[in-house]
């Protein structure tokens, strides 16, 4: 057993950390594992063999922050799902979903009502805003940001590094940013540094290379602007 996990009555094969906090009416799932000082709002599920708060294990060549990232912390009816890793510093929102075998790392945050599909990653230090939906087995690379109502499609990677790991020492990794609203679709992928416009909208399997302005509908690889996307179509329509 890890060290400080103590077995709990709470749930069938449940262990849990010193100083976990536990709201009123949350779920447990079994064979759970909450680590040290994770904090839990009320009206929270965790799924069976879930793990929460669960300290980052760094390679010798890894290039994220190793300071102590603090505790995980779900706000008010937040849920990881079944086999669902969240780590320690991590920060789910209100009503969000961590779907089953998904990974949200360390000082990633997850805003309110937000989606993260079954088997997506989301890596360290990434802003997820609120209602955003992932679908299943996507990447968001650390320091991507997305911002309120964007849809991902399932298997879109976002990338951060075009060297692949040969930039020089200290040199800052470039998360893709994708604007409020903006659509992604199905097995896209962005590269680093890009920005992706409000309400933009990028066809499935396209690569993006280069900023997409806002409401611009981009196909293929490399992606190219085919139009924009009409009126009709804006988000506002669809409340």
């Amino acid at each position: 057993m890890t060290a400080g996990l103590k077995p709990s009555e709470l749930a069938p094969g449940l262990l849990l950390g010193e100083g976990v906090e536990i709201g009123e009416g949350v779920e447990l799932g079994g064979n759970a594992v909450i680590h040290a000082g994770t904090r839990i709002a009320d009206g929270c599920a965790i799924g069976d063999c879930a793990v929460v708060g669960r300290r980052p294990t760094l390679g010798a060549a890894s290039t994220a922050p190793r300071e102590e990232p603090g505790p995980a912390v779900l706000a008010s009816g937040a849920r990881v799902l079944a086999g669902a890793v969240v780590s320690a510093g991590a920060e789910i929102g209100p009503a969000a979903i961590i779907g089953d075998q998904a990974q949200v790392r360390e000082r990633a945050r997850i805003g309110a009502e937000a989606v993260i599909g079954r088997g997506s990653a989301v890596d360290n230090d990434v802003e997820v805003g609120s209602r955003v939906r992932v679908q299943s087995n996507c990447y968001l690379t650390a320091n991507a940001v997305v911002e309120d109502d964007a849809f991902i499609g399932p298997g879109v990677i976002l990338a951060n590094d075009d060297t692949m790991g040969r930039h020089p020492p200290g040199e800052a990794l470039r998360g893709p940013r994708l604007r409020r609203a903006c659509r992604i679709g199905a097995g896209a992928v962005i590269r680093a540094g890009v920005e992706v416009g409000e309400e933009a909208f990028v066809g499935a399997g396209a690569v993006v290379i280069e900023d997409v302005p806002a409401r611009a509908v981009v196909v293929g690889v490399p992606a190219r602007r085919l139009r924009e996307v009409p009126d009709a179509d804006l988000l506002e329509r669809w409340r």
